[in-house]
């Protein structure tokens, strides 16, 4: 795995609030070396919102943002059964 996806996974493992790294840390486990550069990139940008944020938009408690919505958050939200 290149460094660049290495640390994205620990980084999506290591999100600071438990109930996120299980969210993004097993979908990032799962999918991080199939990933295009395109949806590394959207994670990337999605992992530098907060924690709080991340979670109510992954689990449907807040209505996802027009600026965060992408192809990797939805992909997140399936993977999680929260889509």
């Amino acid at each position: 795995m290149d460094p660049r996806r290495k640390r994205l996974l620990y980084r999506a493992t290591h999100c600071g609030m438990k109930e996120n790294d299980v969210l993004i840390g097993r979908f990032t486990t799962a999918h991080v070396e199939e990933l295009s550069e395109e949806l590394v990139d959207q994670l990337e940008n999605l992992m530098n919102h907060t924690d709080n944020d991340l979670y109510n938009w992954i689990t449907g408690r807040q209505p996802t943002p027009e600026f965060v919505d992408s192809d990797v958050l939805r992909m997140v939200k399936k993977y999680n059964g929260t889509l």
